[in-house]
């Protein structure tokens, strides 16, 4: 009797333990189109949690995945600008694309999003991406590239593990490249909401 009922609670309990495992699992990463994103991070010795995620359409093809990571959630574009301390970006390709390209789309996101007599400040650091793009040549699917903040440091690009030159120092840049996803006029709605958590 003893070891029938045992034999009837076995798969329950397997199944409970399952979904434990599967909790713990899920908790650690999520997936957005296939690319698996970390809900913590260290940058620099300070903890970053993932603030949000989601995918650039352009028409209806997949561009690119995106995320964002604070040192605690938040969900407006200004809690995102003034938080302090280290924050990332980092956008995994989802396809193909001429990284020149990429580049100039990412200075025109800067542009429409900046004010204008702001906008010629930021040109140098906005030449020295596209510099970087332009020695890319091509990003393919798979590839991944970040724009971290760093405090006293600046902000670090690094390509495909790979990072591009000396950090960019003023704040305000790193704050111009965020509004790219973030501004008045983003790259794509539904990816600004996912970033803020929004999303779903």
């Amino acid at each position: 009797m003893f070891q029938f009922a045992i034999r009837r609670a076995l798969p329950s309990v397997l199944l409970a333990l399952a979904s434990l495992v599967g909790t713990a699992a899920s908790g650690a990463t999520i997936d957005v189109a296939g690319v698996k994103l970390e809900e913590g991070i260290e940058l620099r010795g300070s903890k970053l949690q993932l603030n949000g995620a989601g995918i650039r359409y352009k028409a209806v093809f997949k561009v690119y995945t995106a995320g964002l990571y604070l040192g605690k959630k938040v969900g407006t574009p200004e809690e995102v600008l003034a938080a302090t301390g280290p924050k990332r970006v980092t956008v995994t390709m989802l396809r193909d694309i001429d990284a020149n390209e990429l580049g100039k789309l990412f200075t025109r996101g800067v542009e429409d999003n900046s004010a204008r007599n702001e906008f010629s400040s930021l040109v140098p650091g906005l030449l020295r991406m596209s510099q970087v793009f332009s020695e890319q040549k091509q990003l393919k699917a798979g590839d991944n590239f970040l724009i971290d903040w760093v405090p006293d440091v600046g902000t670090v690009i690094t390509v495909k593990g790979v990072v591009q030159g000396e950090p960019i120092k003023e704040h305000a840049f790193f704050n111009a490249l965020v509004r790219i996803w973030l501004g008045p006029n983003p790259a794509d709605w539904k990816l600004k909401d996912a970033l803020l958590g929004k999303a779903g």
